[in-house]
């Protein structure tokens, strides 16, 4: 470079010149512009950055009515003694909130720790993680993999931005936005850390179904939150980052690293010394969870056959009671929290268990019905669905067209499930999924209900492993034909209360016909001539109840069978199947012999019968006594519904009556030995269901026997095990309990009577003592006899292959039952529809559908 005298010159004229002065006009004109325009562009992003932001607050939920309570919570049932039955819970709502008191400090203290290290200290932001988050993601190549919310934010996450697990990229950043500023709102409003904290600690999801840390401590371990260990909480205080990867029953290994860092964190920020430390490191903690987890699977967590039927009734009175939706009701029931209170008695529903479980008390050789559902892959790569109908249907034709699906065998069920499923997996297909279940047959139902206050003790819903809740519950779901147990509801308790009868009032057992012609038959085969009401109930004579029918005509039958209790008993035609133009109606004469249309269920005839015990006085069954919300408030008080159906002398009359049905009746087998007894025995058509209801003066007690399809029960211990349960099962539950007699009401006085003609006995007449109702007492005597014989094609067989008149105490190779004259069979209630409808008698005291309809069939009469 030049620097001589011209070259300085030179340059000086040029910086000075007039070109020069204006391209440097022109410099710092553009540079201006540019600056500027920075400025602008800063300004208007600004303005629209600030906008943005004041619309993502202004659009953010009111700090006011946020609510960061957790939602959903277990329910509880609890039995008659206050001790817990079941817990009920929705996916989402195994939850049970406890306050910080409740919580050990070092559970508080690894939460912390692990998760907000300055949860004491910051605002409800926390600024220093946000940078070092930011400047690990930066470093990381823009995968910010660590997370700087803070408890406060991951609060409102999980009650108030419940949607986040769906959000999209900018959905995101707009929620945690919106969650840093109610975060900041939220500690300001509360001003109490322990408040978010232990919200926070109910709310957050930890594994195997287990929300909140009270959940997790029983799930885990068996105790309750505020018994755990420095070791077992910080277990739990690992999980909360990923519930899946650091579950400690399915990866206790990755569990147990995460379980390190929290310790190393509490270390670190000086909750704990080194030698609590190494004293966690070194506790067999998962060795602990492993063993309680096996406890709990070995449990049954089915619901029993109880509590199946208490979630029908709380939810459908939470609908009629309450208002509640039915989707309302149920998420109630498995997510509000619920305590509900039933009547259960745990000693009664084991003693039935036991005895259900009892193979001894069912008879030898039972079948096994199947259950069965297969879904497979073609090689097309179609999915198809195949039913056990479908299988039903394939051996039907292929191999024998009288095929069912009942069971000689588990062995011969599996090997006609291999059979047919090998046919469907020839072209290759692949299963998908497959399920099979075997039912043991033939079945029962039990229901016992304490008739002084209407609460259901105990059920049992079949026999054999229940292997899923919301099953079919036979003592309430399901419709059977109730035989004679029918005739003291719906004959002789009207008779008695209103139709000027009494126990001495006689009929005449002779030979019988139908309004159409169709004759009926007592079981026997045989008449009695005069017969008393005592006697017919005693041996469950048909023509008698019949008789006794015609007087107080069907249609008040059928209103004291409504009285009772009995939600399936038509009083007027109803068109069965819908659609076919065939109607039937229960106000017929078949009825008095429990042939009805659609049968009764155990629960319900239980019911019925406790009303006879109680005074006359009807009791709608009680499942349950009251329900609270997690306040203790009372959601419902279940009062229960009362009705007088009959007088109470009616009621002691019937009790009176029942009571010579076991002492020298046909129910001799089920005497107690310590008890009273009164009751009635059932047998329908062929012997496919099979009843005894009875009761003593604290407990009323049915109980059911057949077969699900229908199917006849063979000859022996088959008929009689019905009796065997309820005996074995009653005379278990009343053996410590004070023996009492059924009390006489002052309105019941006694008479001589005669036993032929029911007037008050003279020295010429063959008498008796009776009971009436002193409104009843006959005033006049007896004027005298003649002699008539009956005889009848009939009457010189033996009729039957048991003998009801014996008075003998019968032994299990000598039964007493009482087949009886009903009407056809109907199915299950899981099948509504029936195969075979029964008739009306076709009286004149009937209502007629309009289809006609016959009388019952003349087969070989049943009690």
């Amino acid at each position: 470079m030049n620097f001589g005298k011209r070259a300085v010159n030179k340059k000086r004229n040029d910086l000075s010149s007039h070109s020069t002065m204006m391209g440097k006009k022109a410099n710092v004109s553009f540079l201006r512009v540019i600056f500027i325009s920075l400025i602008a562009l800063l300004f208007i992003g600004g303005s629209v950055g600030i906008g943005a932001l004041k619309g993502l607050i202004d659009n953010a939920p009111d700090i006011s009515e946020v609510n960061i309570v957790p939602v959903g919570e277990a329910t509880f049932v609890y039995d008659a003694n206050g001790n817990q039955l079941q817990k009920l819970t929705a996916p989402n709502s195994n939850r049970m909130p406890v306050t910080i008191d409740q919580i050990p400090l070092d559970l508080q203290h690894a939460v912390v720790a692990i998760e907000d290290e300055r949860f004491y200290e910051h605002n409800g932001i926390d600024i220093r993680g946000i940078l070092r988050a930011g400047i690990k993601g930066i470093a990381n190549g823009g995968h910010f993999t660590e997370g700087a919310s803070t408890i406060t934010q991951q609060l409102l996450k999980n009650n108030v931005f419940t949607g986040w697990t769906n959000e999209s990229v900018i959905q995101r950043f707009k929620r945690k936005f919106q969650e840093q500023y109610l975060a900041i709102q939220l500690e300001k409003q509360v001003k109490d850390k322990n408040v978010i904290l232990e919200n926070y600690l109910n709310t957050i999801n930890l594994g195997n179904g287990n929300y909140g840390v009270q959940a997790a401590a029983q799930g885990y371990f068996g105790k309750n939150v505020s018994d755990l260990t420095l070791s077992e909480c910080t277990v739990i205080a690992g999980i909360s980052q990923n519930p899946t990867k650091f579950n400690p029953v399915v990866y206790p290994e990755k569990n147990a690293q995460r379980r390190k860092d929290v310790l190393d964190h509490m270390l670190e920020q000086e909750y704990i010394t080194k030698a609590q430390y190494d004293e966690c490191l070194a506790d067999n903690v998962y060795e602990r969870i492993q063993n309680v987890e096996q406890t709990q699977e070995e449990t049954d967590k089915t619901y029993s056959y109880f509590i199946d039927e208490l979630t029908e009734q709380v939810v459908r009175d939470l609908q009629e009671q309450r208002g509640y939706t039915e989707a309302q009701a149920y998420t109630a029931l498995y997510s509000g929290g619920l305590r509900i209170y039933t009547t259960q008695d745990p000693s009664v529903q084991q003693i039935c268990d036991e005895e259900y479980e009892n193979p001894d008390n069912f008879p030898a050789g039972s079948q096994v019905t199947l259950d069965y559902a297969l879904t497979v892959k073609h090689p097309n790569g179609e999915q198809e669905n195949y039913s056990k109908e479908m299988l039903k249907e394939y051996f039907i034709q292929n191999e024998d067209s009288n095929f069912t699906l009942l069971f000689d065998s588990a062995e011969s069920a599996q090997a006609h499930v291999d059979t047919y499923k090998a046919s469907i997996l020839a072209d290759g297909s692949e299963v998908v999924s497959e399920t099979m279940h075997l039912t043991p047959q033939p079945q029962s139902s039990i229901t016992i209900i304490d008739q002084h206050t209407g609460y259901v003790k105990a059920i049992v819903g079949g026999r054999g492993e229940k292997s899923s809740s919301l099953t079919l519950n036979r003592a309430t779901n399901t419709l059977r034909q109730p035989g004679s147990t029918f005739k003291p509801l719906a004959v002789y308790a009207a008779a008695l209360n209103e139709g000027g009868m009494t126990l001495a009032t006689t009929f005449e057992d002779e030979p019988y016909t139908y309004a159409n012609g169709q004759p009926l038959y007592n079981y026997d085969h045989q008449y009695h001539g005069t017969v008393s009401m005592r006697t017919a109930i005693m041996k469950s004579y048909n023509i008698p109840a019949v008789l006794a029918m015609e007087k107080i005509t069907p249609k008040v039958s059928v209103e004291y069978l409504k009285k009772f209790g009995f939600t399936s008993i038509l009083d007027e035609p109803k068109e069965i199947p819908e659609g076919s133009g065939d109607y039937y109606t229960d106000e017929n004469l078949p009825t008095a012999l429990g042939g009805i249309t659609q049968g009764v269920s155990n629960l319900e005839l239980t019911a019925a019968y406790a009303a006879i015990a109680n005074n006359g006085t009807y009791i709608k069954p009680v499942f349950y006594t009251k329900i609270l919300d997690s306040d203790g408030n009372v959601v419902i008080d279940n009062t229960p519904e009362k009705t007088t159906v009959i007088k109470p002398s009616t009621a002691y009359l019937l009790t009176s009556a029942l009571e010579d049905v076991v002492n020298q009746g046909t129910g001799t087998r089920l005497q107690l030995s310590n008890m009273p007894v009164a009751g009635k025995t059932g047998t329908t058509d062929n012997y496919k269901n099979l009843w005894f209801s009875g009761f003593t003066p604290y407990y009323t007690c049915s109980v059911w026997a057949g077969y699900d399809d229908n199917t006849v029960l063979p000859q022996g211990t088959a008929r009689t095990y019905q009796q065997t349960l309820w005996k074995k099962i009653m005379q278990r539950i009343h053996a410590d309990l004070p023996e009492t007699d059924f009390k006489m009401p002052s309105t019941v006085e006694k008479a001589s009577i005669c036993t032929e003609t029911g007037l008050l006995a003279t020295s010429s007449c063959s008498s008796v003592t009776e009971l009436f109702d002193t409104e009843q007492l006959p005033k006049k005597y007896c004027s005298g006899h003649y002699r008539r014989s009956y005889s009848s094609e009939s009457s010189s067989e033996s009729g039957s292959e048991e003998n009801d008149t014996t008075t003998e105490t019968p032994t299990p190779d000598n039964p007493v039952t009482e087949p009886e004259q009903t009407q056809p069979e109907t199915p299950p209630a899981d099948n509504q529809t029936p195969t075979e409808t029964p008739p009306t008698d076709g009286g004149t005291d009937t209502q007629q559908p309009e289809t006609p309809q016959e009388t019952p069939p003349a087969e070989t009469p049943t009690e």
